[in-house]
């Protein structure tokens, strides 16, 4: 698996980038709603935001959690959640798919949301109040260092988020840890061909647009595994740039973790 950066310096240039990139996004919809028809997407583009998600699934919910979504894919239709489950989303953002989860699981579950982001959780924390969404948590923190004991959770999601970190061994690590004995991975993100180097990924788009610290196919099979995950799953959905793809990942924690 392609390695973090070593540098210290650009670890910290690079998680700084991508906080202030979804700290903007945040305050440009927390202050450009309209009196007439509510906010406007933060990023309008066939690839990535709102639009992946079905028509009553965004009239369900406030339309600032819709207009910041930023994701490459719909987690929350692929996880098969279940009344009374524990689902955590990795990196929440304005808390669309930590919404959609708490709806599915019902009054008797409960929707946790991770975020480092201070203007992306007032903005969930807002979205949640509007929805009268009562089975909802947003954690502050970062999602190599998960803030929640070992086997708390039955199913973590996460929407073109992983991608984004500096050390992905350390997110597929703290999520095996999260989740308990037979629990699951249901994500979106972004991958490459196994044809194309980091460098070939950094021509196609930077690192906060969710290209440049994307894993290849085979990269991501192999940090899933590493950390203890068996049926792996990862099926490409559309095309993000030449020989990239937003991808639905799929895998288990076996029951004798």
């Amino acid at each position: 698996m392609s390695e973090h950066p070593t540098d210290p310096r650009e670890t910290a240039r690079l998680r700084e980038t991508v906080r202030e990139h979804y700290a903007t996004a945040a305050l440009t919809v927390t202050r450009g709603g309209t009196a007439c028809c509510g906010p406007q997407p933060v990023e309008v583009d066939e690839n990535f935001g709102a639009t992946l998600y079905a028509a009553d699934e965004r009239a369900a919910l406030p339309a600032e959690a819709v207009a910041a979504s930023l994701g490459c894919g719909n987690p929350t239709a692929v996880a098969d959640l279940r009344a009374g489950e524990r689902v955590l989303d990795l990196g929440s953002g304005g808390g669309i798919d930590v919404l959609l989860s708490a709806r599915r699981v019902g009054p008797t579950g409960k929707a946790y949301g991770l975020d480092m982001t201070d203007e992306m959780l007032a903005l969930a924390v807002a979205n949640a109040e509007k929805a009268g969404a009562r089975n909802v948590e947003f954690l502050k923190g970062t999602i190599e260092a998960i803030p929640l004991p070992a086997g708390t959770v039955d199913v973590v999601i996460s929407n073109c988020v992983i991608n984004l970190s500096v050390d992905k061994a350390a997110v597929f690590a703290e999520t095996f840890r999260v989740l308990r004995p037979g629990g699951r991975l249901g994500v979106s993100d972004v991958v490459a061909d196994d044809t194309l180097g980091p460098e070939q990924r950094a021509e196609r788009g930077d690192h906060v647009g969710c290209i440049a610290g994307a894993l290849s196919f085979s990269e991501y099979r192999a940090g899933l595994a590493a950390a203890g995950f068996t049926g792996i799953q990862i099926t490409p959905t559309h095309p993000v740039a030449d020989g990239m793809h937003s991808a639905l990942v799929r895998a288990t924690k076996p029951l004798t973790a």
